[in-house]
This record gives C-alpha cells, structure tokens and sequence, in this order.
C-alpha cells in the first residue's frame, strides 16, 4: 500500500514540473489554506442576507471540530511529508506543519462544502470544483500522499455529516 501511495504521488506530482501548473495549484492550495472559506463565510450574509449568518456560523464551529480532530491525528500519526520520503518529488510551497497525514486542506474543504450545500445548493458549482481542486493539489505539490487526501476527505465528510445532522436538534 505504501508502494503504491508513493508510486502514485510522484505521478501526480510530475505535473508540478510545469512551471505554470505549480503555480496554479500553489494558488490554489493558499486559497485552500482558509482565504476562500473564510471570505466566503464573511460574504454570506452580505449576499443572502443576515439569516445566513447562521450558515457562515455551522461552517465556522464544523471547521473547529475538524481542527481539533486533525491536529490530534497529525500528532499521532506522525507520518512525514512525501517530499521528505522521496527524491523524486518537488516541493512547490511550504507546508503549514510538518506532518502528512491527513490532509487538513481537503478535510476542510470536504466539510465546508456539505456544510454549505446543506443550507444553499445553489453554491454546488462553485464550490465543488474548487474543494476538488484543493484536495488534488496537495499531492501535486508535493506535500501529501493521496491516502491522506482520501482520509482528510473521508474525516471532512464524516464531520460535517455529524454537524448536519445535529444542527435542527441544536438549533430547536
């Protein structure tokens, strides 16, 4: 499994050779870093109006059990970077820790993203493509494998699944 984690984070990783592609993703990834998703949750309510301060507030609290549980795996885990592993992988941009696992950028992205959709669909095609774009990234620069994209979207989904579920019981 290791192998092939590996073995496919270095194929993903080869598109970061072009220097256009590197930079794109890098952009993408410090957007991911919380500029979109935080600006976002600010223009909400200037967009929707103040009954979606409560939207921008269910993605703010997801976002803080998601940051609790990933830098308690990140501890745990201590699994190192890809670019630390192998020879063969560029490193586009610095990373925000040392650790690997999970992907705290895809993990955020996934549970943002169902948070919203669950009060505003319509934000489907805005944000959907962008979460894909910030989890793809992270392999291709270099800084995760694609089993900790996989387990940051999984745990993202996970969390805000729970959060939505429980929001109407909370919010009654």
């Amino acid at each position: 499994m290791r192998a092939w984690d590996l073995s496919l984070c270095r194929l993903l990783n080869r598109a970061n050779r072009r220097e256009y592609v590197g930079r794109a993703f890098a952009l993408i990834s410090r957007l991911g870093d919380g500029v979109f998703w935080y600006t976002l949750m600010l223009l909400l309510p200037l967009l929707h109006g103040l009954g979606t301060l409560a939207v921008s507030l269910h993605m703010a609290v997801t976002g803080a059990v998601g940051l609790t549980i990933y830098k308690w795996l990140k501890a745990r885990t201590s699994r190192p970077r890809p670019f630390m592993v192998s020879d063969h992988i560029i490193r586009r941009v610095p990373p925000l820790d040392e650790y690997s696992f999970p992907s705290g950028h895809t993990l955020h992205a996934v549970a943002f993203s169902i948070v919203l959709l669950s009060h505003l669909p319509q934000w489907f095609w805005v944000v959907v493509p962008f979460a894909a774009l910030v989890a793809i990234s992270r392999p291709v620069l270099g800084l995760h494998y694609p089993s900790d994209v996989l387990a940051g979207a999984v745990i993202g989904a996970l969390v805000a699944g729970t959060s939505v579920s429980l929001a109407p019981l909370l919010l009654a």
